[in-house]
């Protein structure tokens, strides 16, 4: 008996399914053949005598046809037509990869139902009707990526022959593969896909309603021109979408806009450059008696505190960094390069002279003549060699200038013993003699000194030259290259 009743539950729950199926049919069908009677017994909208325009009897007919689409025969497609003016770029955002612009859209349609006689009507060949009781078209842009929060315009035309035109606001956040390598000489190309969301080839057809060229041209004419960009060019093509077996009309708008670097190369290039050119005049402070190590500190220290404050007006994005902060990480690296050099010439200047050595054979051949005439470095007199002091005490002799010169006491001539006032005298004359001999080897030591402060001082400043032209060759090679290639995108764009 449970399973007698509960099969004839189950037969109960499918009959009434099937009720339900066939009352959904017949409620289309009913609906199908009303429309196909209004279409064929409302060919026009009527107009009274003394009325102007249309009556709204007959427009409300039509208003209650607003579910189905306006076509006498539906296996005939509806031709929509579609057309916009770039009006203004509001935005680029590189790190999410968002474009946002504002468009004046205007659409067209035909409505069949829509249709009267002017002569009938008073000679009214157009009237203004709210969109929201009108069936229209639902043309979409497939990179919208936001909420639409245009202002609304609630009202189209339709003209005496059934065609509709709305003209709506459209601020369009769409998303965009943006590439920033070139920043701040970049060309953008972002696409505006419009196209039916639902309905397929057989119930909409779309075109555009002007040339492209023309849409490039009223663009260009209305595009605000103080903003950080400017349209370059507006392309387009009609296609057709497949997905699966359905087919969608679609017009893919390619918007070309080229960014005006007048702003990033006064507030950032301009400024780099002025440090970089310091750090390279830097190299002409005396290194034997400046702190020039400071001064470059104080230089990077500088250079970073700007490439902080800069970061802002960097775009980056996770596929990749703009090559202008290639650049300042470059010259960073310069500047970090050229305080090494700097401690290297202080280390010889300093550290090697107050150690008093002498300049190694090979460093007087490799530095002091190879590479100084490899880099055209020369100096007033040649460098010479420390010469050795003589370990004898100096002597008193006569020259012929007429002064005296002490001499040693072993090596004078022997006194007269019969002199009295000599041999009080020779004590003296030894002590003085002693004086004078410490003073020669002080005098002697000093001499040294300075002869190895100036071999070592030649030495600094040869390898100073050296590291100079070598770092000034890298930074000419490397703002040749960065130069060449801002300018061949210039020339692109």
């Amino acid at each position: 008996m449970r399973l007698i009743g509960g099969k004839e539950r189950q037969n109960g729950k499918s009959r009434t399914q099937a009720d339900f199926v066939t009352s959904i049919r017949n409620t289309e069908h009913e609906e199908y053949q009303h429309h196909l009677r209004f279409t064929l017994n409302v060919s026009k909208l009527s107009c009274k005598e003394g009325h102007s325009g249309p009556t709204h009897e007959s427009m409300q007919a039509v208003f209650d046809l607003k579910p189905f689409r306006p076509a006498v025969n539906l296996s005939n497609p509806t031709i929509a037509n579609i057309s916009f003016t770039l009006y203004a770029v509001l935005g680029v955002n590189e790190k999410t990869q968002i474009l946002t612009t504002f468009l004046w859209l205007r659409q067209f349609w035909q409505h069949e139902f829509l249709v009267w006689d002017p002569d009938e009507c008073d000679g009214v060949t157009r009237i203004s009707l709210p969109v929201e009781k009108l069936w229209s078209p639902d043309i979409i842009v497939y990179e919208f990526v936001d909420d639409d929060v245009s202002q609304a315009c609630p009202y189209v035309y339709v003209n005496h022959t059934g065609h509709i035109r709305w003209d709506r606001m459209l601020r369009l956040v769409s998303s965009c593969n943006l590439e920033i390598f070139s920043f701040p000489f970049d060309m953008q190309n972002c696409s505006f896909t419009f196209g039916s969301y639902m309905h397929t080839i057989r119930d909409v057809r779309l075109s555009p309603a002007l040339t492209f060229q023309e849409m490039s041209r009223n663009s260009k004419r209305y595009l605000e021109a103080s903003g950080e960009w400017e349209l370059v060019d507006l392309l387009g093509e009609t296609s057709i979408l497949q997905f699966g077996v359905d087919e969608w009309d679609i017009i893919t708008f390619w918007v070309v806009i080229k960014r005006r670097p007048v702003l990033y190369v006064v507030n950032l290039l301009i400024p780099s450059s002025f440090l970089m050119l310091i750090d390279i005049l830097s190299f002409y402070l005396p290194p034997h008696s400046v702190d020039r190590a400071s001064f470059k500190m104080t230089l990077i220290l500088g250079y970073t505190v700007f490439l902080l404050i800069m970061n802002d007006l960097l775009p980056s994005t996770a596929n990749g960094t703009p090559l202008i902060g290639i650049y300042f990480s470059v010259c960073l690296a310069l500047m970090v390069i050229s305080l090494l050099e700097t401690v290297i010439i202080t280390n010889v200047l300093h550290h090697n002279s107050m150690k008093y050595k002498e300049v190694p054979n090979w460093v007087r051949v490799v530095v002091l003549k190879h590479i100084a005439n490899l880099i055209c470095y020369r100096w007033t007199e040649d460098v010479q060699p420390p010469t050795t002091p003589q370990k004898d005490e100096p002597e008193i002799s006569n020259v012929d200038s007429g002064l005296w010169i002490i001499q040693p006491a072993s090596q004078t001539p022997a006194q007269d013993p019969t002199s009295s006032r000599g041999a009080a005298a020779l004590p003296e004359l030894q002590q003085i003699c002693q004086y004078l001999g410490d003073l020669h080897a002080h005098l002697t030591s000093m001499h040294k000194e300075n002869e190895l402060l100036d071999q070592w001082c030649h030495v600094g400043y040869v390898l100073d030259f050296l590291l100079f032209r070598i770092y000034l060759l890298l930074i000419s090679c490397y703002a040749l290259v960065i130069i060449s290639m801002w300018c061949v995108w210039i020339n692109q764009s």
